[in-house]
């Protein structure tokens, strides 16, 4: 490899002695190049001065090979100076990218050379800057030179496809030469520098189905009319090749995934032209009969077909649907089949696509018809009614087994099977109404009453006498008709009262009437007085004709002293028939009014007690009063009766008894409670003291016995009341408990436990215990058992 080299020239002015110009050596290269030569510009300042400098050669640019494989350092280029003699030796510096790592100079000679192997894809150019200075004294002598070094590109990088792998798709039966897709190579080399970054692409597997652009990398159809349905997928491998596509350029691959996308270029077809199918004459609506498919070789949309009957139901009884996940169409029950009328139906169907493409018209119609075929089943059915429900009518007063209807069912099938009747007892609880099972009358079992019920809805099951299990309900509505049979009365309990000051011939009030009957409007009641009252001379009644009725006096002024209640029987009649009438008492009071008219008071008492209380308050008033009277006295008999109650009611209760008297001390500080001196003097005790919590049964007066004299040691004090209560004869027969607060000297028998018997000094004999029988054997044994131990 042939080295670039440089040299540095320095000249000097003849009138500034410090003052040069560099000439540069003329650039090496790979070819004879005639250097450049360049005259400093003239100087315009003053013309006298004008001088002409020495031609120079042109230096500031090297260039250097990459990917360098010599085991030597790689020589760049030599920097010199005029200036530098035997008697000046001069020092070379060189600064700036790469100076001193990548880059080294010889500070002597000038030599620069390369250290590492470079790389242009990674950088491509470096600047650098050289100057001379005094050896000795370090002072610059030449001005700083800027120079720069490029790294000359090799071809040591391959073409590389932006992805590893592409995919794309194209239409099925294009045209060729339809676009698919552009692949896309770089190479990192130079583009500038030789053909080491030209690509050229080319087309190693796909053929002959597939094409590439070399320049431009555009992959398009090669072949025409390719067909999905034979072949879907393709893979096609593209090669990128540098330096044109020479022979010894670098190369990469790349795998294009080509998939034909689908076009409706395939009808849809049925795989058999007749279809069978059985449907029981007992198929709800909206159920499936059958399926049946046209198959269509495309997919998606493209592939979407549509169903629909062209002939053969002319009666709307079918209906065909499109199931959107299988593309099969669902023969549907629009209409129920009766197997006695039409046992079969012969439909035909046509399958046609959605969506077509007009481009492939000329392949054929896209549509297939098929025949379906569909044979209707027997099934034993429940009896079928003439009427979907029954309205019947019967007068409220007919008779019981008075036929009122008839309902009729028939068995629809071939068989005719006979027919039995009944009723749902669950809509007649009350068995008001029955049927004759063999021809369906319907007759009354009990009274009826309008006025209580005016319609009775009853539901009548058909059952087939061969087949129980097939039966059918019809609901039935019988209306019970109006008889006049209820007689009118008032419509309500009127309160009439007159006035004392009233006039004769005065309306005091209006009544009216109500009947239970069905009532069609217009004049329905007639009003008259009973014939006891028909010639009162104090009251009468007059018919209105308008259903109503008016009360009119007779006569002028009544007392209410004299008689303050009257009573008017009315006799109300109807215009049915028969006719009915009843008789209503109207009550009249005579009460107290002012001068106009309105009642004051309506009671007798009145004038008498006009500041007193009324009778009914006066009564209520004593009740209360008693009441509480015999409340006091039962509660004070009940209180004597529990006082006198013994504590003991039995002599068998032999039950510990708690008597609480609710007497609880003070404490200490309370010196009412108890009284010392009592105990110290016994004679302040009340005499003949009695038991005051029980009856006896014998009356016994307390012992009394003289006090003792030195009644102020208590001790004697309760000694003496201790002897005075066990010679007592009304003691107590129960258990109770005294504390007297004092303890004895003990009992003249000594102590009677066993365990003191171990501290006598004397031996005692046991030998009577086997006297006392087999009870106290054991007792025996043991005591002479520890005489037997003793002994030893």
């Amino acid at each position: 490899m042939r080295t670039l080299g440089c040299l540095l020239l320095l000249v000097f002015w003849g009138s500034q002695p410090q003052k040069s110009c560099t000439t540069p050596i003329p650039e090496r290269t790979n070819h004879s190049e005639e250097p450049t030569v360049v005259d400093p510009e003239p100087n315009q300042g003053n013309d006298s001065e004008r001088s002409r400098s020495k031609r120079s050669w042109m230096w500031n640019q090297f260039f250097l090979l990459e990917e360098y494989t010599g085991t030597d350092y790689q020589y760049v280029g030599k920097l010199h100076s005029d200036q530098d003699t035997k008697d000046q030796p001069l020092k070379y510096i060189l600064s700036g990218e790469g100076a001193g790592d990548i880059f080294v100079i010889n500070e002597n000679t000038g030599d620069i050379q390369a250290t590492k192997r470079l790389d242009r894809e990674e950088k491509s150019s470096y600047e650098l800057h050289a100057q001379a200075v005094n050896r000795d004294t370090g002072v610059p002598v030449e001005p700083v030179s800027s120079f720069i070094i490029k790294i000359h590109d090799i071809n040591d990088n391959e073409p590389k496809f932006t992805k590893d792998f592409y995919t794309a798709s194209v239409p099925e039966m294009s045209e060729v030469g339809t676009f698919v897709v552009q692949v896309t190579a770089n190479d990192a080399d130079d583009p500038t520098y030789g053909n080491s970054a030209r690509v050229v692409y080319s087309i190693l597997q796909g053929q002959p189905y597939f094409s590439v652009e070399s320049e431009t990398g555009v992959i398009k159809t090669a072949l025409s009319k390719m067909d999905r349905e034979n072949r879907e997928k393709y893979q096609v491998v593209i090669q990128a090749k540098d330096m044109g596509g020479q022979l010894g350029g670098l190369s990469g691959t790349t795998t294009v995934n080509i998939t034909l996308s689908d076009v409706n270029d395939n009808p849809p077809r049925f795989p058999q032209s007749t279809y069978q199918f059985r449907a029981p004459e007992s198929s709800p609506v909206g159920s499936t009969i059958g399926r049946i498919k046209a198959n269509d070789a495309d997919e998606g949309v493209n592939a979407e077909t549509e169903y629909k009957i062209i002939d053969g139901d002319e009666h709307n009884m079918f209906q065909i649907i499109t199931d959107k996940e299988t593309q099969e169409g669902v023969v549907i029950v629009r209409k129920m089949m009766d197997f006695e009328k039409t046992r079969m139906f012969i439909l035909k169907v046509e399958a046609a696509n959605i969506y077509d493409d007009p481009r492939f018209h000329n392949l054929g119609p896209f549509n297939d018809v098929a025949t379906v075929k569909i044979i209707v089943e027997d099934v034993d059915e429940p009896p079928v009614f003439s009427k979907s429900a029954y309205v019947l009518e019967v007068k409220e007063d007919a008779k019981i087994n008075t036929i009122i209807g008839t309902v009729t069912a028939q068995d629809p099938d071939a068989a005719r099977s006979t027919v039995k009747y009944s009723v749902d007892r669950h809509t007649d609880m009350d068995r008001i109404f029955n049927i004759d099972s063999g021809n369906g009358s319907i007759f009354t079992s009990k009274p009826l009453d309008r006025e209580s019920l005016s319609w009775h809805n009853i539901t009548v099951i058909a059952t087939e006498i061969s087949n129980p299990k097939e039966s059918s309900r019809v609901p039935v509505f019988i209306k019970v008709l109006d008889v006049n049979d209820n007689a009118p009365e008032f419509a309500m309990l009127y309160e009439i009262f007159v006035c004392e000051n009233a006039k004769a011939e005065q309306i005091i009030h209006t009544v009216s009437a109500i009947d239970k009957d069905y009532s069609y409007g217009g004049l329905q009641f007639s009003y008259a007085l009973a014939n006891p009252a028909a010639h009162s001379t104090n009251f009468t009644v007059r018919d209105n004709r308008d259903n109503t009725a008016s009360v009119y006096t007779r006569r002028n002024g009544y007392s209410r002293h004299e008689m303050n209640t009257y009573l008017l029987p009315v006799v109300i009649s109807d215009y049915g028939f028969p006719v009915q009438s009843s008789t209503g008492t109207l009550t009249i009071r005579v009460c107290a009014c002012d001068h106009k008219g309105n009642m004051q008071s309506c009671n007798a008492e009145a004038l008498s007690h006009p500041t007193g209380l009324s009778t009914g308050a006066l009564i209520a008033i004593l009740l209360c009063i008693i009441i509480l009277l015999v409340t006091v006295v039962l509660f004070a008999a009940l209180r004597r009766q529990r006082k006198k109650e013994p504590l003991i009611v039995s002599k068998e209760d032999i039950r510990d008894n708690i008597v609480s008297y609710n007497d609880e001390g003070g404490g200490e500080e309370d010196t009412q409670a108890f009284d010392i001196g009592t105990l110290r003097n016994p004679e302040a005790i009340e005499d003949n003291k009695l038991r005051r919590d029980i009856v006896p049964e014998t009356l016994f007066f307390p012992r009394r016995t003289p006090a003792a004299r030195d009644n102020t040691d208590v001790r004697d004090f309760i000694n003496q009341r201790l002897k005075e209560n066990d010679l007592d004869p009304t003691a107590p027969p129960y258990d109770s408990l005294a504390t007297y607060a004092y303890e004895g000297n003990g009992s003249v028998a000594e102590s009677l436990s066993s365990l003191e018997s171990v501290t006598t000094d004397g031996d005692q004999d046991y030998d009577y215990l086997s006297d006392w029988g087999p009870r106290f054997k054991k007792l025996a044994d043991m005591y002479s058992g520890a005489d037997s131990d003793k002994d030893s």
